[in-house]
């Protein structure tokens, strides 16, 4: 067997290789990366829970950090985010606004999922609001998840529907002291919401997948380059 080499389809190569290669690596550390942020967050959820009240105005404890509130839900403020599927089931989340019974502060929760009305998709059901103090439990979320806006958003106004709601425009429009987190509730209150919150992707896989894609290409050019060298040398 006999190899021609050429100089153009080896420096072509080469620098194919290396692009593919560095590419890669690159994918690699991001996956390496979004690996470590995962396990952070699964290592906040076993710390020691914080308390809402003890929280300062402006401060924004860490994201996944088990927290604990006591006070009375502000139901006049009641807002529903659209679109929110589970398990293949479309639906929404109710988000709506505690008043911490020792701070000044009130706090969003993201209180649980319901289905939505086949038959009337902007039908509501009735959600009690509990007359008393209720004792939350759940994690710290730095937002509610934001949905791609399709058209001008919706007016943010007691019992609106809409795609997206930032603590920032709840707290203009509502004219509440907020705290800027938001507690995503876990505990059962006996309101028939359903709290399987999903987790957030962190794109590990998908960073796999491409650098799979880069090394791939590296190799398919050298294959090629080997496979046209030994042809070429034989004719």
């Amino acid at each position: 067997m006999h190899f021609r080499l050429r100089w153009v389809p080896l420096m072509a190569t080469v620098v194919v290789g290396v692009i593919g290669i560095s590419l890669g690596n690159w994918q690699m550390r991001r996956a390496e990366e979004k690996r470590l942020l995962q396990q952070e967050m699964m290592d906040r959820a076993g710390f020691d829970p914080l308390r809402a009240s003890a929280v300062k105005p402006g401060e924004l404890p860490d994201a996944f950090r088990r927290v604990t509130a006591e006070g009375q839900f502000v139901g006049t403020w009641a807002v529903y985010l659209d679109n929110r599927p589970l398990r293949g089931q479309s639906g929404f989340y109710l988000l709506m606004p505690l008043k911490l019974v020792d701070s000044p502060q009130s706090v969003l929760v993201l209180r649980g999922w319901f289905p939505r009305d086949a038959r009337d998709p902007t039908r509501l059901p009735e959600i009690p609001i509990p007359s008393s103090p209720v004792s939350i439990e759940g994690r710290v979320r730095h937002a509610a998840g934001k949905l791609m806006q399709l058209g001008e958003p919706g007016a943010l106004r007691p019992g609106a529907i809409v795609q997206n709601a930032e603590v920032a425009d709840f707290n203009r429009a509502s004219e509440l002291p907020l705290h800027t987190f938001i507690i995503e509730q876990t505990n059962d209150t006996g309101d028939g919401l359903v709290r399987d919150w999903p987790l957030p992707s962190t794109g590990i896989e998908t960073h796999y997948g491409y650098a799979f894609q880069w090394y791939a290409l590296s190799a398919a050019a050298l294959i090629f380059f080997l496979v046209t060298g030994f042809r070429r040398a034989s004719k």
